[in-house]
């Protein structure tokens, strides 16, 4: 099993960082964003979740202290990846995280070390009262992680980006301990609520 990464940081985008990201815009990224970014952040895959952050930004500039950020790999000095909220927490508390490993770079430990990292910062948000993830039924490695972290399928959706997904939930605060094998029993019957 992959380890986690103690050099992986999830790097905050600026309204601009997120339109060059759109726009494909490698010059315009370079000069914007802190560190290097792969041609698959830069790439078609990636561009409609930068498109929709720049719109959410530009409506909401305090959206960007929580919306999709970058995966930076310290010991690789670049982006590998993508990863952050949807969102801020909407008004029942919840909210949604998503992530992306650059093809390049999965299976090293990067998404877990991103999903670790997101499901800290709600769990010390008192606003934040279930996590939830959005996963396409065939992405197996993406749901083996999240129900490693202790996340639960609650039922499916259509998205028009992503198409069929299976929809996952948990509880933002448990006790230090994330790893759904080591989880404590009453955590298991407030799940199967």
């Amino acid at each position: 099993m992959p380890q986690s990464h103690p050099d992986v940081r999830i790097l905050h985008l600026t309204p601009a960082a997120f339109h060059a990201l759109a726009d494909g815009d490698a010059a315009t990224a370079a000069r914007v964003i802190p560190v290097p970014v792969t041609p698959y952040l830069l790439g078609d895959d990636c561009r409609p979740v930068w498109r929709m952050r720049a719109v959410q930004c530009d409506a909401d500039p305090r959206a960007a202290a929580w919306v999709t950020g970058l995966v930076w790999a310290g010991s690789l000095n670049k982006a590998v990846g993508a990863a952050g909220f949807h969102g801020p927490p909407d008004s029942s508390g919840v909210v949604e995280i998503g992530y992306g490993i650059d093809p390049e770079h999965r299976g090293n430990g990067y998404a877990r070390t991103a999903l670790d990292d997101l499901l800290s910062r709600a769990i010390r948000n008192p606003r934040v009262t279930r996590v939830r993830v959005s996963i396409a039924p065939d992405n197996v490695a993406s749901r083996s992680l999240a129900t490693g972290f202790g996340f639960r399928q609650i039922g499916e959706q259509w998205d028009e980006t992503d198409g069929h997904e299976l929809v996952y939930e948990r509880a933002a605060r448990w006790p230090e301990v994330r790893c759904a094998t080591r989880r404590p029993v009453r955590e298991l019957a407030a799940l199967a609520r």
